[in-house]
């Protein structure tokens, strides 16, 4: 239903999408509002998606590899410290993201990223959700692929790299896949970050069809269309892999 009240109100006029009775289908079914959303220069929705794809990208690249290592750290270590790390990152799960907001934002403010892709992009490259997510795969990793790797003259680094990693490519496009779909519709970070309306990724773009005179409905719903199809093309190419990754972990 979200979906479809979506396109229907895309492809119609305002005083359509405002009337007071409810029409199933749209009125203004051609190109007119993609044209619009497109070309308008005060919202910069192309520079926008743009900017959200780069985010997007490096973010998901970024916190998948941090994740993995920190993952196979924390399975393979037995020590009393480790057990207290992954209590803490257990831990730092119940935090709720947006109690970091306050703090993130006077470090990044602090280091002079605003209205920057770092300060869009490092804050969020440390996910304890995909660390555990990989440690709960890694844990039931068979050791004596490791142990062949060793008596073959392979190092640590080496084994996890050249074993590990590529026997885990499930959970890789799994964490890869949330990663990149949480980030690309993320709102609240971006709008305060991204103060330059260059920097503006495309969902605080679409938030400036809002303003004191009205909403411009018809350009907002086609613009939010738009911005749906990436994230829709990523998880349907991967939701197999993003199933059997989360299956993996022990997760029901």
């Amino acid at each position: 239903m979200p979906f479809y009240v979506i396109a229907r109100n895309a492809f119609s006029t305002q005083s359509w999408i405002t009337a007071a009775s409810w029409n199933w289908l749209p009125n203004a079914f051609g190109v007119d509002n993609v044209a619009r959303v497109l070309a308008d220069p005060g919202i910069g929705v192309l520079a926008a998606l743009g900017t959200s794809a780069v985010v997007a990208v490096l973010q998901t690249v970024g916190t998948v590899v941090i994740a993995m290592m920190a993952g196979y750290g924390l399975a393979r270590w037995t020590t009393r410290a480790a057990r207290w790390a992954t209590g803490l990152t257990v831990f730092t799960l119940m935090v709720p993201t947006t109690v970091t907001f306050v703090p993130m934002f006077v470090m990044v403010s602090t280091l002079g990223w605003i209205s920057t892709f770092r300060g869009l992009i490092i804050p969020g490259l440390f996910s304890a959700f995909a660390a555990y997510l990989f440690r709960s795969s890694f844990v039931d990793f068979p050791r004596e692929l490791e142990e062949a790797a060793a008596i073959d003259g392979a190092g640590p680094w080496r084994a996890f790299w050249r074993i590990v990693v590529p026997n885990s490519m499930g959970m890789v496009a799994a964490v890869g896949t949330i990663t990149f779909i949480g980030t690309w519709n993320a709102f609240l970070w971006p709008l305060l970050i991204a103060q330059d309306p260059g920097m503006r990724t495309v969902q605080v773009a679409l938030s400036q069809y809002m303003t004191s005179q009205g909403i411009r409905y018809p350009e907002m719903f086609m613009g939010a269309l738009i911005a749906i199809a990436p994230a829709l093309v990523v998880f349907v190419f991967l939701q197999r892999w993003l199933v059997q990754g989360v299956t993996q972990s022990g997760l029901k």
